[in-house]
């Protein structure tokens, strides 16, 4: 049967209902999503120039594990459990309260650690402001527990509080961002936004749809952050060759290199966004439907392999007309990174949405360690010699490490 008789298909039934409502909701959110960037990109360029975007760049970096701690795979075991359980009220408050109790434990002990960090190491001091001033996104994203509404397949809510509060921090943007100084207020308004999003995503979860929130015991938050951790190992490894790259950037190259690498890499990175945007619509889906994932591996893969396509052709022009003259040293970034949204789509279609949604999390993780081991020792000669170039090249040759070694394992699985 071809894709347009299965799509057909899929409409008929409930689960195609469900799945083209949460599809056209994210679409919503990610077009906003694009949209906003879009327009606030090229101001924050020009204003706050290569060295604003290297710095916010750096924090980001940082607090980018900060969150990956917070998160502890909890994105995908909560939303496959609460998606598995969602007729039993009393199961969902159980795994709701667990869960949000677990990341502010895990957030605070992140607080302490980062707070050392800063105090002992010359290059983190220096920019002790902006990244306590971007740690503060953590609160928020644990308010805000999209993977909730993910999990109930309602994704209208996560829309409707996206968009709103993406104008409102774009506009924001406009209003008090009018020097290069004024870098600093950037990952303040993002994490106001959150904060504001996460406080009425709450009130929808406990008032409207009546999940009480429990004490729990600290036995039962241990329990909680051991079963996840498997996937938390898989969401931390990719940092070793991400988000490490832009930290050794900033500690031994200019904090320019920084910015064009992080400016370069923006087209891949909101790409990337949409493809895991499709991942987490699927992903409850085919928790429960797993014999549906040829047809989402299709669809997937064909979308992530046009846009790379246009990406690497467009780059020479587009870099520096959105971003400015001052940014045309990004554009090989670009070039090598946009081949990467294939490999992550890869990723996401035979390892998070195949592996994972069949309880293969200790092999995901294998996969996933092995290619952030592979990053991780190719990125010190890499980015020391050839500065963001030699980031751009680390992150693509991961990626495409990791996408290799899932789908061999999703043939072996298949073949079984």
């Amino acid at each position: 049967m071809d894709v347009k008789s299965k799509i057909s298909r899929l409409k008929n039934n409930q689960d195609g209902k469900t799945l083209a409502s949460n599809m056209v909701y994210l679409s919503l959110l990610q077009i906003a999503s694009y949209l906003f960037p879009l327009i606030t990109m090229p101001y924050l360029a020009r204003v706050i120039g290569t060295e604003g975007f290297g710095k916010i760049a750096f924090a980001s970096a940082i607090i980018t594990w900060i969150q990956t701690i917070a998160d502890w795979g909890f994105n995908y075991t909560a939303t496959r459990e609460v998606a598995k359980n969602r007729e039993n009220q009393e199961m969902v408050s159980i795994i709701f309260s667990r869960v949000l109790w677990a990341r502010c434990v895990l957030a605070l002990f992140s607080l302490v650690v980062l707070t050392g960090l800063v105090f002992t190491i010359p290059q983190f001091h220096e920019n002790a402001l902006i990244i306590f001033f971007t740690y503060l996104l953590i609160p928020g994203h644990i308010f805000y527990p999209d993977w909730f509404f993910q999990a109930i397949e309602k994704m209208k809510y996560i829309t409707i509080l996206g968009v709103l509060f993406r104008l409102i921090f774009t506009l924001s943007v406009f209003i008090f961002i009018k020097e290069a100084e004024d870098y600093i207020y950037q990952p303040l308004l993002v994490s106001f936004g959150y904060l504001c999003s996460g406080l009425v995503a709450l009130y929808f979860i406990l008032i409207k749809w009546k999940v009480k929130l429990r004490a729990v015991p600290l036995k039962e938050i241990w329990l909680t952050i051991k079963g996840s951790t498997n996937v938390f190992i898989n969401n931390l490894m990719p940092n070793l060759y991400n988000s490490f790259s832009v930290i050794l950037l900033g500690t031994f190259c200019t904090k320019a290199h920084t910015g064009l690498y992080d400016t370069g890499k923006k087209f891949t990175t909101l790409s990337n966004t949409a493809i895991s945007v499709i991942s987490r619509v699927f992903f409850p889906f085919l928790s429960r439907r797993i014999d549906k994932h040829k047809f989402y591996s299709i669809f997937t893969l064909s979308i992530a392999a046009a846009v790379s396509l246009v990406l690497v052709i467009s780059a020479p022009w587009l870099v520096p007309w959105y971003f400015g003259t001052e940014f045309v040293g990004a554009t090989p970034v670009l070039q090598i990174t946009a081949p990467a949204i294939l490999f992550v789509a890869a990723s996401e279609v035979y390892g998070t949405n195949y592996l994972i949604v069949n309880r293969y999390e200790k092999t995901m993780r294998n996969i996933t360690f092995t290619s952030s081991l592979l990053g991780f020792a190719i990125s010190f000669p890499l980015v020391l010699n050839f500065q963001h170039i030699g980031a751009a090249i680390v992150f693509s040759t991961s990626s495409f490490a990791s996408a290799l070694l899932s789908y061999i394992y999703y043939i072996k699985l298949k073949t079984k």
